[in-house]
């Protein structure tokens, strides 16, 4: 079982997708920008996807900190 998860986290953290998580609005005005031959929008795309994984990334150290500092105060 252990394995199993293990497994399922890496995969999970090595798989890689293009992903397109912009709203209508940001994606059509991004559209029109590139069109028209402007740069300006073309790291938005990887700028939200930054943004979206940032809280998990944080909470996910908390977590992994607390499990640390907790086990150490049981072994005490």
């Amino acid at each position: 079982m252990r394995n199993k998860i293990f497994l399922l986290t890496a995969l999970f953290i090595f798989y890689n997708l293009d992903l397109f998580s912009q709203c209508a609005m940001c994606k059509a005005v991004v559209e029109s920008n590139l069109d028209t031959g402007s740069q300006i929008g073309r790291g938005l795309n990887n700028g939200i996807l930054y943004l979206m994984a940032v809280p998990y990334i944080a909470i996910l150290s908390f977590a992994i900190f607390w499990y640390f500092q907790n086990k150490k105060y049981k072994h005490s």
